[in-house]
This record gives structure tokens, C-alpha cells and sequence, in this order.
């Protein structure tokens, strides 16, 4: 582990940064739902996150560590919402401001909140435009620091807290599924899980038609792909990082594939019996594990729930046929 991207320490240093300032989020439990899956879940709200998201916590820990000169020329991102509500939050809170790259198809809700915090947002079209090169105009043309959702060490240390805070709170735990996109929540989860108790299974979980996590696990190296057709519209990335994906490929097990139905389920199921809103993107950890459940039998298994950040009319519109 000592040739990757970041170490354990890595998170244990962001856990100083963010603490007193991320929320510790509760973990759920339904005796229910342990019934139905044949093992004992345990589910980290992280919807209840400040933001509404994990994201929260990379965002926080990578503008914080800046100098404040560099904090003073602003801060550029491009995210499909929650990364961009993390960003324009932290930003705020830090005293610098922030210009956020957003597709123009993204959530209202999200768009809305981006800009709520202050935040300057500049739109695209994500599937005629890269939204990398655009930002990377803002911040040559106005000298800003770029802080992306998922190819930062700091990013990826500080969304290894969330698998932090579970290991403390869950004793003799035998794996974790961590929902995916461009691999930075994963990629924390993973180096913090295996720099504390190594003998603990990790998985990421993606939508099957936005594999491409997958696809480079099993190629062995980073593999893109057009921007996918899935409702979980947090994990639209077209290619892994080239970090995250050095973490992952090293300390993952597997990566579990979802369908939309199964995403709309494990919502409905929280929305239900738990009273939890969790929007797609942040259910397809719990889709994923309630999909194979016959890997998890008589395990003691934590659910990252990676955020909530959807509105009333998209959540009944989705939940209205299951």
C-alpha cells in the first residue's frame, strides 16, 4: 500500500480536518431488512451528510489543506451535483468562492443548492462538451485551484472517513460495498478499511449499464466509455481516475453491477421501512448487496448510503411504478 496514491494516514489526517465540521452520520439498522438478505446490515446514512452527500467531506479536506493564498484565487470544479454542492459549500465556509461546471441536465434540485451556497454555475452540454476542458479555462483564465470530484489524493482521503467512522462504530465487520462513479469514495473506503482491518472484503457497486469500473478491473487498467443511460445520475463518469483506480485495483474485491429496477427498489424499501430519502445514485450500494445476496450470507455487511439530493417530483415520479 505504500506505493499507492494515499495511505491510511492520509485519512486519518483528514479525519482531524473535517472533525467538528462534517457531520458523523447515523448508521440504520432493520431487522427486516437482515430477515429478507440473510445477513446483518448495517446502513451509513450519508445522505444526511452536510450537502446531502458524502462529498462532502473530499471537498472540505482538499480546500482546507490549501494555503490561504491559494484559497484567495478561488476554487473551480465541474461535478454532475453532489461533488459541485460539496465544493460551493466548503468554499463558503472557507471564505473563498467558488466556480462550479454542472451539466445542464443535472437535477434542478442540485443545480438550485449549488448556486444557493454561493457559487458561480456554468453549464454544458455533457454529451457534446468536456467538462474537464472547461474548467481548465476558468482556471488558467482566472487563476483558480481546480478541485475535481474524485482524482485528488485529498478528495479520495477525505471520502475514506465515512468507512472510518463505520469501522468505529460496527465491530467485527466482514465487508463493505461502496457505491461508484470515478472511483474516489471507493478508493478512500478501500485504503482506510485496509490500513485499520485488513481482513474486511470491500466492493464497489456501479450501474450495469455504466460499467466501466468494472470493465477496467477486469482490462486491468482505466477503460472509458460514452456517457452511460442509468437514473443514478451521480454515476455518470465515463472512465475511472487513474489514481483511484491504482487504490481500487489493489484493494477491492469485486465490483457488483445494479439494474435501475433493483436501484428503485432498495429506495423504495428505505423510503418505507426506514423513512429515509436516499436519491438513486446513493441506493445502488444497498441495490447491489440486496441483488447478490447469496455472497453475504450470515455477514456482517456495512452499505455506504452516498447521498439524498433529489427532489419530490423526480422521487415520486421514479417510485410511482415500483
Amino acid at each position: 500500500m505504500n506505493t499507492l496514491p494515499i495511505s491510511y494516514q492520509d485519512v486519518v489526517a483528514a479525519a482531524e480536518r473535517l472533525r467538528g465540521v462534517a457531520h458523523r452520520t447515523p448508521i440504520f439498522r432493520s431487522r427486516t431488512l437482515d430477515k429478507i438478505l440473510g445477513c446483518e446490515v448495517f446502513l451509513k446514512a450519508e445522505n444526511l451528510q452536510r450537502g446531502g452527500a458524502f462529498k462532502f467531506r473530499g471537498a472540505y479536506n482538499a480546500i482546507s489543506a490549501l494555503s490561504h493564498a491559494e484559497r484567495a484565487k478561488g476554487i473551480c470544479a465541474y461535478s454532475s451535483g453532489n461533488h459541485a454542492q460539496a465544493v460551493a459549500l466548503s468554499a463558503q465556509l472557507l471564505g473563498t468562492r467558488a466556480v462550479i461546471v454542472m451539466p445542464a441536465d443535472s437535477p434542478q434540485l442540485k443545480l438550485d443548492a449549488t448556486r444557493g451556497y454561493g457559487a458561480e454555475v456554468v453549464t454544458y452540454d455533457r454529451y457534446t462538451e468536456s467538462r474537464e476542458d472547461i474548467a481548465a479555462r476558468y482556471t488558467k483564465e482566472r487563476g483558480m485551484v481546480l478541485v475535481p470530484p474524485f482524482e485528488h489524493p485529498l478528495v479520495m482521503a477525505g471520502q475514506g472517513t465515512c468507512a472510518m467512522e463505520i469501522l468505529e462504530d460496527v465491530p467485527d465487520l466482514d465487508a463493505l460495498i461502496v457505491c461508484t462513479s470515478g472511483g474516489g469514495f471507493l478508493s478512500g473506503s478501500a485504503t482506510a478499511v485496509k490500513g485499520k482491518t485488513p481482513n474486511i472484503l470491500v466492493y464497489g457497486s456501479e450501474p450495469e449499464t455504466a460499467d466501466d469500473t468494472k470493465r477496467s478491473m477486469l482490462a486491468g487498467h482505466p477503460v472509458g466509455e460514452g456517457v452511460p443511460s442509468t437514473i443514478c445520475d451521480g454515476l455518470q463518469t465515463t472512465r475511472p481516475g487513474d489514481m483511484t483506480f491504482a487504490v481500487n485495483k489493489a484493494l477491492v474485491t469485486d465490483i457488483l453491477l445494479t439494474s435501475d429496477t433493483e436501484v428503485l427498489t432498495a429506495m423504495k424499501f428505505m423510503f418505507e421501512r426506514l423513512k429515509l430519502v436516499v436519491e438513486p445514485s446513493g441506493a445502488n450500494a444497498l441495490a447491489a448487496l440486496m441483488s447478490n445476496r447469496s455472497l453475504f450470507s450470515n455477514k456482517r455487511v456495512a452499505v455506504t448510503l452516498s447521498g439524498g439530493n433529489i427532489d419530490l417530483a423526480r422521487f415520486i415520479q421514479l417510485l410511482h411504478n415500483v
